[in-house]
C-alpha cells in the first residue's frame, strides 16, 4: 500500500469515531463563550493521545500540544447557533434554541481524528490543536473567538495555520480550494435619519424620514453598480428599517436603518465605507439630517498562496484531480482570517452535500451527508506533515 493510499485509509478508518463524535456534540450544542462542556469533552480526548492540553484560551477555547520543533496549528470552531433544530433525528439537538446549523460539530470531530492521526504518526514537529470558541458570535466587546485565542498567546510559535469549513453546496466528500481571498469580510453599519415629524394631514409641516430613507436605501443600492469595479466582488444589504412611527398618519421623526457590507479586499471596503456616506447625504439635501455607525466585524479570508498551493497538491494526491472542484470565493465571513493575518494560512472547504436535498447553513433543517467527512481528516493532517517537513 502506498503512503499516500494509506492515509486516506487511516482517515476512512476513523470515520466511524468521526460520525460518532459529530453526532454527540450536534446533540449537546453551545452557543459562543458557553463551549463549556464541548471544551471538556475535546481537553479529555487530546490529554488521552498524549497531548499537553492548556484550556480557557480565548476564554473557553483548548490548544493542545504535541511534538517539539516547528509548529503547525489546526484550527477547529466549537460553538452552535441559537437555533431551534427542525430536523427530527436520532441525534437532534437536547438543549432548547440552540443547533449546530452550521457544521461546527463536524469540525470539531475532523480536528480529533487529525489528531489522532498525527500523534500515531508523530511527524517530526509540534502540532497544534486549535479548538476555537465563538466563531458565530463576539463578546460583550464585539470581540470572537480568534482574536481573543491569539490574545492568550495561541499562535506564538506558529509557523502556518491550516483548517476547514463544511459546505452543504458541494458533492459529499470533495474539496475545494483556492489560493487569495477566500471569504468575504464582513462589517455592519447602522443608520439614523433625523426628519421633523408631525401629523400626516400636514405633510408639509414636516421632513417625513420614511421618505429621507426611502431616498438612501436607493442611494445605498448604486454603490455596487455605479461605485465598485465589475471587476471586483462586494455585497451591500440594508437588512432592517425600523420608524419612529408606528401609526399610519403619524409622520415618522427618526428612522433606524441596519446593514452589512462584504468585501475581498480593503481597497473596496473603503469605497464602501465613503460612498455609504456619500448615499446618506441625500437626507442633508432634502432637509433632514444622519449619522452613521459602523461596526467592523472579521476582515477578508486571504490564503496564503503558496500554502494553498501545498494544501491544493495535497488534496490532489490523495484524492485524485475529480475530487478537487473549482470554486469562486465565498461571500461568507470567517474569523479563520485573524489567524490568518498573524501567521500564512491555508483554508478549505469540504463538500457535505446530500445528493437531492439542499440544505442551507444557519437553517434550522440544516443537516450533511457524513460520509466524506474522513476527507477533511485526512488532508488536513496530510498537510501538516508536509508543512512541517518543508525546510
Amino acid at each position: 500500500m502506498s503512503t499516500k493510499t494509506a492515509v486516506v485509509e487511516n482517515a476512512r478508518d476513523l470515520l466511524p469515531e468521526i460520525i460518532k463524535d459529530r453526532r454527540y456534540l450536534h446533540e449537546h450544542p453551545e452557543l459562543s463563550f458557553a463551549e463549556f462542556e464541548t471544551a471538556g469533552f475535546v481537553s479529555k480526548r487530546l490529554s488521552e493521545l498524549g497531548y499537553l492540553v492548556k484550556e480557557k484560551v480565548g476564554r473557553t477555547g483548548v490548544t493542545a500540544d504535541i511534538g517539539t520543533g516547528k509548529t503547525i496549528a489546526i484550527r477547529a470552531d466549537m460553538d452552535a447557533l441559537p437555533i431551534e433544530e427542525a430536523n427530527d433525528s436520532t441525534f437532534k439537538s437536547k438543549n432548547h434554541g440552540i443547533m449546530h446549523a452550521c457544521g461546527h460539530d463536524a469540525h470539531v470531530g475532523i480536528a480529533m481524528a487529525c489528531a489522532k492521526l498525527l500523534a500515531k504518526d508523530k511527524p517530526q514537529g509540534r502540532i497544534r490543536m486549535l479548538m476555537q470558541p465563538a466563531e458565530e458570535f463576539g463578546d460583550d466587546e464585539g470581540v470572537s473567538g480568534a482574536p481573543r485565542m491569539i490574545e492568550d498567546g495561541a499562535l506564538e510559535g506558529v509557523s502556518a495555520a491550516i483548517g476547514l469549513h463544511v459546505d452543504a453546496s458541494l458533492p459529499a466528500g470533495k474539496v475545494g480550494i483556492l489560493a487569495g481571498p477566500t471569504m468575504a469580510a464582513v462589517d455592519e453599519f447602522v443608520i439614523s435619519i433625523k426628519g421633523r415629524g408631525g401629523h400626516g394631514a400636514y405633510p408639509e409641516k414636516t421632513v417625513d424620514a420614511v421618505v429621507l430613507a426611502s431616498h438612501v436605501v436607493l442611494a445605498i443600492q448604486q454603490i455596487i453598480s455605479r461605485r465598485v469595479s465589475a471587476l471586483d466582488s462586494a455585497v451591500v444589504t440594508v437588512g432592517a428599517i425600523k420608524s419612529s412611527s408606528t401609526r399610519g398618519n403619524v409622520i415618522a421623526e427618526d428612522v433606524e436603518m441596519i446593514g452589512t457590507f462584504r468585501t475581498f479586499s480593503q481597497q473596496v471596503r473603503e469605497v464602501i465605507m465613503k460612498e455609504l456616506e456619500a448615499a446618506c447625504s441625500v437626507a442633508r439635501a432634502l432637509g433632514g439630517d444622519y449619522t452613521i455607525k459602523y461596526y467592523l466585524g472579521y476582515p477578508t479570508t486571504v490564503n496564503d498562496p503558496e500554502m494553498a498551493g501545498i494544501m491544493l497538491s495535497t488534496a490532489i494526491d490523495l484524492l485524485g484531480k475529480e475530487n478537487v472542484v473549482e470554486i469562486a470565493p465565498r461571500t461568507w465571513s470567517e474569523d479563520f482570517s485573524f489567524f490568518a493575518n498573524q501567521v500564512p494560512a491555508a483554508f478549505m472547504f469540504l463538500g457535505v452535500a446530500i445528493d437531492g436535498d439542499l440544505r442551507s447553513h444557519h437553517s434550522p433543517d440544516f443537516d450533511i451527508d457524513e460520509s466524506g467527512l474522513y476527507v477533511g481528516a485526512a488532508v488536513l493532517s496530510e498537510t501538516a506533515r508536509r508543512l512541517i517537513s518543508r525546510s
